[in-house]
C-alpha cells in the first residue's frame, strides 16, 4: 500500500479511536444514570463489554498502521 493511502487509512482509524472513545464514556454515564435511578443495568453493561472490545481493534487498528508507516519509512 502506497504512504498516501495508509495515511488516509490512519486518518480513519484515529476517527474510530477518536469516536469510539466518547461512545465509551457515554455508554458509562449512561449505566451511572441507570444504576442511580434503581434500573437494571445488566443488558447496558454487556454493550459496554461489547463496545470496550470494538475499541480495542480500533486502538489496535491504529498502532498496527503507525508501525507500518514507521518500518516504511525507515
Amino acid at each position: 500500500m502506497d504512504r498516501q493511502k495508509m495515511l488516509e487509512h490512519l486518518a480513519m482509524a484515529e476517527r474510530h479511536v477518536a469516536e469510539g472513545g466518547i461512545l465509551v464514556c457515554r455508554q458509562q454515564a449512561l449505566i451511572a444514570e441507570l444504576d442511580r435511578d434503581g434500573h437494571d443495568t445488566r443488558a447496558a453493561w454487556t454493550i459496554l463489554a461489547t463496545m470496550l472490545e470494538t475499541q480495542r481493534l480500533h486502538v489496535e487498528d491504529r498502532d498496527r498502521i503507525l508501525k507500518e508507516l514507521s518500518s516504511a519509512s525507515t
